[in-house]
């Protein structure tokens, strides 16, 4: 009996990964590792940031890092249309790390540090929703939608255990090394990834055999604009879409409530603070991610794997509502967080494999970034006038973020019946191209 076999059998038994999948699985966990590793280095500084600044300022910086996003958008559209899709992924990450590396110095030697901080709050943040929605599109032209099913909770603990060490950097060495070393060492981090990308993708036709899987292949060819017109043509894109909108705007209110309850605290004991947080929120998301969720999946279905989390904050909501304190905005915070990245997400990800590889690559970052940060953007400025123009108080906000987490329930619903029907979408960006050429 030799040791791989073990390794192979254990982990079937564990999360029924098959043998030939068991490298691309692994490699693709450390991958997962080293991303949310480097983002949860960067993040805890980041979201110590907004405690100085007024609700007010928040929502404007969202306004401005939606319109950002937007922007990146397009040129992610036509990258795809032009190049390589494995090549686009590893530029992407080289292109960040290379910002990072600008901004590490720049926190160093400018002394504005008021402007410095919000433009590394809004970088931060789109790097944040690009390093997901890239990786897990990556993930979706590896393996197949049966394969998904299984591997994508596994992969998701690999993500899990990043978030789990990377916010220790912070807690232990803010002070020590300073925020521009930890920017740095978070640059490092995002190019020790670049060859993973190039080693799955042999590994995805090598061990895999998910030759059918051709888009890494060629380039996808027509127009940067075509994500928009599929994502906007599309029933079940745009239920997508409504999912993650309602998820947006339960985690804006939940985010400037902390903000708010952190603001008498110094800066750096707010970033071990959230540090702290971060790790509750990894450690809870890696049980959840490695022995749950794919359990929920397959035996139970789509419909309650996207519904769960929702009632659950809903009733969190109201609990909020009753007892509006600090302890319980934190405590909702790591439940929140933690059943996204455990729960929700991996079954979310897992809706796009019903979708063509063409129509996906262009779209799903429409619905990734568009939809996500210009959720954000209406729910801060949601939030602020209801705050700052009406004096709502943070009771009154958790009673009326249950009713959101209500009708996002209901979309969850709809959305997990729809995927267990089985039925693929329309290669509507296919079509499109193809009435254009004749």
């Amino acid at each position: 009996m030799n040791e791989p076999g073990l390794i192979a059998r254990a982990a079937k038994a564990l999360s029924q990964i098959e043998k030939n999948e068991l490298k691309a699985t692994l490699v693709s966990m450390l991958l997962a590792f080293i991303l949310m590793a480097s983002y949860f280095v960067l993040r805890p500084v980041r979201d110590a940031m907004p405690s100085d600044w007024s609700n007010t300022e928040l929502s404007i910086l969202w306004w401005l890092n939606f319109l950002i996003c937007a922007a990146f958008v397009s040129v992610f559209g036509y990258a795809v249309s032009r190049a390589r899709l494995r090549n686009v992924v590893a530029i992407l990450y080289v292109a960040f790390a290379a910002t990072f590396v600008i901004l590490s110095i720049g926190v160093a030697i400018v002394e504005d540090r008021a402007s410095i901080s919000k433009l590394y709050y809004l970088w931060v943040s789109v790097f944040a929703l690009f390093n997901t929605s890239v990786f897990w599109t990556f993930m979706t032209d590896m393996f197949t939608r049966e394969q998904s099913k299984r591997l994508f909770p596994v992969i998701a603990a690999g993500a899990s255990a990043g978030a789990f060490a990377g916010p220790l950097l912070p807690l232990f060495y803010a002070e020590i090394v300073g925020i521009e070393t930890l920017i740095f060492i978070a640059s490092i981090g995002l190019l020790l990834g670049v060859p993973l990308i190039f080693y799955l993708y042999r590994l995805k036709g090598a061990e895999l055999g998910n030759v059918d899987l051709k888009a890494d292949t060629t380039a996808l060819g027509g127009k940067w604009w075509q994500g928009f017109r599929a994502f906007a043509t599309s029933p079940y894109m745009l239920g997508i879409a409504a999912f993650i909108l309602l998820y947006t705007f339960i985690s804006s209110f939940v985010y400037f409530e902390q903000k708010n309850v952190l603001a008498d605290i110094p800066i750096e004991r707010r970033t071990q603070l959230l540090s702290l947080v971060d790790l509750a929120v990894n450690s809870l998301t890696y049980v959840l991610a490695l022995f749950v969720t794919g359990r929920i999946v397959l035996r139970l279905g789509m419909p309650l794997a996207l519904v769960l989390m929702p009632v659950l904050i809903c009733l969190g909501m109201l609990i909020l509502a009753i007892a509006p304190i600090v302890t319980v905005v934190l405590a909702l915070q790591v439940f929140r967080r933690a059943g996204n990245y455990g729960l929700t997400k991996p079954a979310r990800e897992t809706l796009f494999t019903k979708i063509s590889p063409e129509v996906r690559f262009k779209a799903k970052p429409v619905i990734d970034i568009v939809v996500y940060r210009g959720g954000d953007a209406v729910a801060g400025s949601l939030f602020s006038m209801l705050t700052d123009k009406i004096g709502l108080g943070l009771a009154a906000m958790a009673a009326i973020g249950s009713g959101i987490a209500a009708l996002w329930a209901w979309v969850g619903a709809k959305l997990g019946r729809r995927f267990d029907e089985g039925e693929s979408e329309p290669e509507n960006v296919q079509e499109s191209k193809q009435s254009e050429n004749t």
